[in-house]
């Protein structure tokens, strides 16, 4: 591939990153192994957005910010990354892969695996990773739509057409984007795939459409998607909840021969009802 033929790689905050000035670690990549195989980066201390650009002749003007998710210690990259990317932009959307700041981890493969095991296996340690890292996670989410907003005609985008999507961590992201912004920062619509919550949710008066995936056998995902779904109905603001019975935690674009394969056909359905994909 020619260089001219790369995603454009933007900078979040090219004058210094806000609450984490100090930070030292560098980023890292890794391959996992089967019978699960897929690339993750860690240890992001310098956020950014990877742009793909649709055919001009099927642009929309529709941008959609994509988190992925990791549990705050990396970033499933590619199948909650740059094949949701690629798979919105082949139907005329734009896309951006939003690399967030992470927690500080292990430097070797294996000690990070084991850090990353002994802290999600204790509830009570991800809710310090999550207090610890969220918020900044969070207003890296904000800054992205900031940032696109703002830059919207360079990309052909329309400043209305902008929404977020998330996996995982990288739908908390999603949501704590969609609950708390400004007018630069709100998303015009959300969708968090499998991504949980544990505080009380207060639905603001702007909030964006929602539309919510997740599999029935995904024990961390279930109630705070149903509590997430019953917040956003209550408080009559547009909300689609896809429930499937198998496909476990993660799943992304990933093929396991599932009817949870296709959620993403029913997002952009959704898109489409909503006005935002032609």
């Amino acid at each position: 591939m020619s260089s001219a033929a790369l995603p454009e790689i933007i900078s979040l905050w090219p004058e210094g990153v806000p609450g984490s000035e100090d930070w030292k670690q560098r980023e890292q990549e890794q391959i996992t192994h089967p019978p699960i195989s897929f690339r993750t980066v860690r240890n992001v201390t310098q956020p950014t957005l990877t742009v793909f650009l649709p055919h001009p002749a099927m642009a929309t003007g529709t941008a959609v910010i994509i988190c992925p998710g990791g549990g705050f210690h990396s970033l499933a990259i590619d199948h909650e990354g740059s094949e949701v990317a690629r798979w919105l932009s082949a139907r005329g959307g734009v896309a951006f892969v939003l690399k967030y700041r992470l927690l500080q981890t292990e430097v070797r493969d294996e000690d990070f695996e084991r850090q990353f095991q002994e802290n999600v296996s204790d509830r009570n340690k991800m809710r310090e990773v999550t207090k610890q890292i969220g918020p900044l996670a969070i207003a890296d989410g904000q800054q992205a739509m900031k940032v696109v907003r703002q830059r919207a005609s360079e990309w052909g985008v329309a400043p209305d057409r902008i929404g977020m999507m998330g996996f995982s961590a990288g739908g908390r992201v999603t949501i704590g984007v969609a609950l708390e912004h400004d007018a630069d920062s709100r998303p015009n619509f959300a969708a968090p795939i499998y991504g949980a919550l544990w505080e009380d949710i207060i639905v603001p008066a702007d909030a964006p459409p929602l539309f919510i995936a997740l599999a029935n056998d995904d024990e961390l995902a279930v109630e705070p998607a149903v509590a997430l779904y019953r917040a956003w109905r209550a408080a009559d603001h547009p909300v689609e909840l896809h429930i499937y019975t198998q496909g476990g935690h993660g799943f992304g674009m990933r093929k396991q021969n599932l009817p949870a394969d296709h959620w993403i056909d029913r997002f952009g359905e959704w898109l489409r009802v909503q006005g935002f994909l032609a």
